[in-house]
């Protein structure tokens, strides 16, 4: 082989290398990826395009596995949005991956470093123990433009004991739709070289469609330590929209939607 084709060859090597360190190695992270694939049963789902709320910004991402609307003033997603269906739910064991920045955000996604010493977590919106069903749905989730900055035991309590509930739902129910995300307003602490804004407050609204009517259940959570119940915090959709700014059944009749988003059913959701 002569000289020429051996730098050619060299040099495709060196490209593909840092290709690849780019979108997988986060050096603050001591693991690296594992390769094996993990699948999960695909069924039809009971959700169109029309859950989608609407986006403030303009700039909405759909992934495979699941949809965000992204604010590049904020440097994170106003909004994640997914399916959680009852054949996806999972405890398969896949080695946490690196975070990587949204490739598919133009403005570019924050980077992870900015979080680095911030005394915050990289809080994932759509959680990735959602998305043990699948290898790069998993990995997905460890996208830049799916975090958020949250309170350590916010994240690891009352957040953590919701997330968990939504699963339960989804199998009650045979699946749900989740949106989430932080409150994003004027004049939030910022973090890290790019002023990451810290949400002082996160929503999740879950949306179940497996009976006769729609049901709809909301949640306005402090982004601090709390010992209350989730179900303490549960809001009407109305509540979640007016701090947003965000319409989250824009495709619904008019009536509909208004019964739907003034109410808070409890009961409805099993709590007794």
């Amino acid at each position: 082989m002569n000289r020429k084709y051996s730098y050619i060859i060299l040099v495709i090597v060196i490209t593909s290398t840092l290709y690849f360190a780019e979108k997988y190695v986060d050096r603050d992270n001591e693991d690296y990826p594992n390769t094996s694939e993990v699948k999960g049963t695909i069924t039809s789902s009971e959700f169109d395009e029309t859950i989608y709320p609407t986006s403030t910004t303009g700039v909405v991402v759909h992934h495979a596995y699941y949809s965000l609307s992204y604010s590049e003033e904020h440097e994170q997603a106003e909004w994640v949005a997914y399916e959680l269906r009852k054949d996806q739910l999972s405890q398969n064991d896949i080695k946490r991956p690196y975070f990587v920045q949204d490739r598919e955000v133009k403005s570019e996604s924050a980077d992870w470093r900015n979080y680095k010493n911030s005394g915050y977590d990289r809080g994932h919106l759509c959680p990735a123990g959602d998305r043990r069903f699948d290898y790069d749905a998993y990995h997905e989730t460890f996208l830049t433009s799916n975090i958020s900055p949250q309170d350590r035991k916010f994240n690891g309590g009352v957040w953590n004991r919701l997330e968990r509930k939504v699963r339960f739902w989804a199998e009650k129910y045979d699946g749900v739709f989740v949106v989430t995300g932080g409150v994003l307003k004027n004049g939030l602490k910022g973090i890290g070289e790019e002023g990451v804004s810290v949400p002082e407050q996160f929503y999740k609204v879950i949306i179940d469609n497996s009976g006769p009517q729609i049901k709809a259940i909301g949640f306005l959570i402090p982004n601090q330590e709390t010992d209350a119940a989730f179900y303490d915090f549960a809001v009407s959709i109305d509540a979640i929209e007016a701090e947003t700014g965000i319409d989250f059944f824009p495709a619904m009749d008019d009536s509909e939607e208004k019964k739907l988003e003034a109410s808070i059913d409890l009961k409805a959701w099993g709590k007794r």
